[in-house]
């Protein structure tokens, strides 16, 4: 019996990316190949739940402990507040000194690892480059599971930016402004990369697109027209990457019936108990039943409405697949979660790219975009409502859904990725440099 192609799955310390890649997984492993995954510290245990074989990465030197990004996240939290632009110094520059941090610690036992596991090819989903992936010789496969808004383009707001698309008048301000913050940062990127035999990307940029192939997590109904048309023969847009859950019944409210409402901020985002609080307190008040991820923080809620549902987790896609509005911190897999399964989002970004998914809801009428602390209680039953009544925001996410759904992204993915391993897809000239914005 013939052993298929051996992937090595390697996504960022989030669980929208991983979990994303639980998905291309399944999809590889049922056309035969053996799909492995390579972990950050703390996401032991994560992959091995869903039967794959796990490669723990220990960090060179001073091991990450596995609290660490709990405990990043944990002091930024007042930048969450802040505008966009007003996060580049406060909380974008850190994360991405973190992140090199991360990857500088890593390089040595990554390379050690993927001289050991000799992969046929490798899946990053992330935002960093890791020189290691280069340098093992293993043809890689990029994966975009952020916003559109990551691979830059004239024609596209600045990452991260949360700016319209059809305004630039602040583009080149932001531009200029986040560049100039992450700088520092930056230059400490390139030099590490430079050490290791890799050219040095443009300002800003840190993982360039692989000169194998690119997968983009971008639904054409957000899809943006860009001035430069991504090469079909190595960049493939995925109208969704939606991985089966285990089926979920939804369990008896004491408050009886009404609308289905899922809030969910991420793992991370579980951290704002506060803000949690408050919106529990308005659910209280609204006639509908709420469904309300609080990660590993459920002690800290004590009186809950009868109304509301608590849990630690909950397996997502089949929850939002039951309900009739999802509210979330615009993560680009929450997103295109709600939009594969018809659902209207109500979107309260607190920070990087799901400012700009939140932007492009509203842009394109997929759903509503609320700040996440300066809002009333009136404002926030306000656009439940609106969300909820918009008769023609709901006709028109359920046709897209019947779109988006016969177009089966993990199974795509996966017939892209296999024929990077088998070689039958060309290796073209690696682009490093990117467009300027008009």
């Amino acid at each position: 019996m013939s052993i298929g192609p051996t992937i090595a799955l390697f996504p960022e310390a989030s669980f929208g990316a991983a979990l994303n890649c639980v998905g291309i997984a399944r999809a590889l492993k049922a056309r035969g190949a053996r799909p492995v995954f390579i972990c950050h510290a703390g996401f032991s245990g994560v992959f091995s739940e869903y039967g794959f074989q796990e490669y723990h990465l220990p960090v060179a030197d001073t091991p990450v402990p596995e609290t660490y990004w709990l405990d990043f996240i944990g002091r930024h939290l007042p930048h969450f507040n802040l505008d966009p632009a007003d996060q580049t110094e406060t909380y974008v520059a850190p994360t991405w000194d973190a992140i090199v941090e991360t990857a500088e610690q890593a390089e040595a036992p990554l390379f050690a690892l993927l001289q050991r596991l000799k992969p046929d090819a490798v899946v990053l989903d992330n935002v960093v480059m890791f020189p290691a992936i280069v340098r093992s010789g293993c043809p890689w496969v990029r994966v975009i599971s952020c916003a559109e808004t990551e691979l830059p383009d004239p024609h596209v707001p600045p990452y991260l930016s949360g700016l319209p698309a059809n305004d630039r008048t602040q583009w080149h301000a932001f531009i200029d402004r986040y560049n100039a913050a992450v700088g520092p940062v930056h230059a400490r990127y390139n030099g590490f990369r430079t050490r290791h035999g890799l050219t040095p990307l443009d300002a800003g940029q840190f993982l360039e697109p692989s000169p194998w192939h690119n997968l983009l997590l971008a639904p054409s109904i957000l899809r943006h027209d860009r001035k430069n048309r991504l090469d079909s023969a190595r960049f493939t847009f995925l109208e969704g990457c939606v991985r089966q859950e285990a089926p979920y019944d939804i369990p008896e409210f004491a408050a009886g019936d009404g609308p289905l409402i899922y809030v969910s901020f991420g793992s991370l985002g579980a951290l704002d108990t506060d803000l949690i609080k408050r919106l529990i307190a308005v659910f209280a008040r609204f006639p509908a039943r709420f469904l309300v991820n609080v990660g590993a923080f459920r002690e800290a809620y004590r009186a809950v409405p009868d109304n509301v549902i608590l849990d630690q987790w909950f397996p997502q896609p089949s929850v939002v697949a039951k309900a009739d509005l999802f509210i979330h911190h615009g993560g680009n897999n929450s997103f295109c979660e709600a939009l594969y399964c018809g659902v209207p989002s109500l979107i309260m970004p607190y920070c990087w790219d799901g400012h700009d998914n939140a932007r492009r809801a509203m842009e394109t009428g997929t759903g509503r975009w609320l700040h996440r602390a300066n809002w009333s209680a009136e404002e926030l039953m306000a656009a439940m409502r609106s969300a909820l009544e918009d008769t023609g925001m709901r006709g028109m996410l359920a046709e897209n859904a019947r779109h988006m759904l016969p177009e089966n992204g993990v199974d795509l993915a996966a017939e892209r990725i296999i024929a990077v391993a088998l070689g039958e897809t060309e290796r073209t000239t690696p682009m490093v440099g990117f467009p300027s914005v008009d």
